[in-house]
């Protein structure tokens, strides 16, 4: 009896130590390595560094660096802009990208149906070839798209992407030659959208206009196209305007056979009528600002074109922007 007794004492002594060994080893193990089942575990996000992506060695073409894949096309013609921005959520945050832009909408061609799946994996094994870093694939929330799309120049614009509910899928491509490249697409089984941008900063092409860049435009192209600031819907100068009459003035100054007329247009918003009376009211404000700075009236012309002379088309508010402007024009 006794040595039955002493038996199970030990066998409880040897698994009672057996599971305070297990349960120590259990504690020590990192809790990934607990589960294979990693879609039950809670991941902590990564903050996205753009320095912790590897320069792709993969010869990348020109951009928009690469074709749709076989049997598929664009469905209108692509949004192309040699600098724009387009929005990508990054980090949980619609983010700003500025640089070269494409964008586009992708259907199949004539005759095939289009497949959700053939387009996006066609893609996603495309930019891995060529070192691609996936940086998000999820839904875009209402809060998100609330965050940024009146922000967006190019909201509902062929090949737009960032609507609530859409799965997006985002790379980025870094490469020493053309800078870093973000693609990101969506699609569902009627369609896909694309997007591509080659990031760079602005180049600053705006210059001060002076006197004699004037004079020169105007004794070798016979005219010249200025930008002056007006109070809106009316003919009063602003001080920035008033600087580039300043500049006409003396460029009259350095050539006293120079004789121009002052022609004033505008965009086609709003009555033809008024506008024709806003732009001859905008010529004669600067030829009597000439006039105050001493060029003789007798070598100055004022008129006004309202909208009929329109250097481009009234399509959109940059083209519209340049159709509001005053010529000078040399009379022989």
């Amino acid at each position: 009896m006794k040595k039955t007794t002493l038996i199970l004492a030990c066998s409880c002594l040897i698994i009672a130590c057996g599971e305070k060994k297990n349960n120590v080893q259990t504690q020590d193990i990192p809790m990934e390595q607990q589960s294979n089942s990693t879609d039950k575990l809670e991941q902590t996000p990564t903050k996205f560094n753009i320095e912790d992506i590897k320069f792709s060695q993969a010869d990348l073409g020109t951009f928009p660096f690469f074709t749709l894949p076989k049997g598929l096309q664009e469905l209108n013609k692509p949004l192309q802009k040699n600098f724009d921005v387009c929005y990508f959520p990054i980090d949980g945050i619609i983010t700003p990208i500025e640089g070269k832009l494409f964008k586009t909408n992708v259907t199949a061609v004539p005759g095939e149906e289009f497949s959700q799946r053939y387009f996006e994996k066609s893609i996603e094994d495309y930019l891995v070839s060529i070192g691609g870093v996936k940086v998000f694939n999820g839904e875009i929330t209402q809060e998100q798209y609330n965050s940024y799309h009146k922000q967006d120049p190019n909201k509902g614009a062929d090949g737009d992407i960032g609507y609530p509910g859409e799965i997006i899928q985002v790379f980025v491509i870094r490469s020493e030659q053309q800078g870093n490249i973000y693609v990101q697409y969506t699609a569902n089984n009627a369609g896909g959208k694309l997007n591509i941008v080659q990031q760079e900063a602005l180049q600053q092409t705006i210059t001060k206009i002076t006197a004699d860049e004037i004079a020169k435009d105007l004794i070798e192209k016979g005219k010249s196209i200025l930008y002056i600031n007006f109070d809106i819907d009316k003919s009063t100068i602003t001080e920035e305007g008033q600087k580039i009459v300043a500049e006409i003035a003396t460029a009259l100054s350095k050539d006293l056979t120079l004789r121009i007329s002052i022609e004033g247009h505008t965009d086609n918003t709003g009555d033809g009528i008024n506008n024709k009376k806003l732009s001859t009211d905008r010529a004669n404000a600067v030829m009597n600002s000439l006039i105050n700075y001493k060029v003789d009236k007798a070598r100055l012309l004022a008129k006004g074109f309202g909208a009929e002379h329109p250097l481009v088309a009234n399509d959109s508010e940059s083209n519209k922007a340049k159709n509001r402007r005053v010529e000078l024009v040399r009379i022989e």
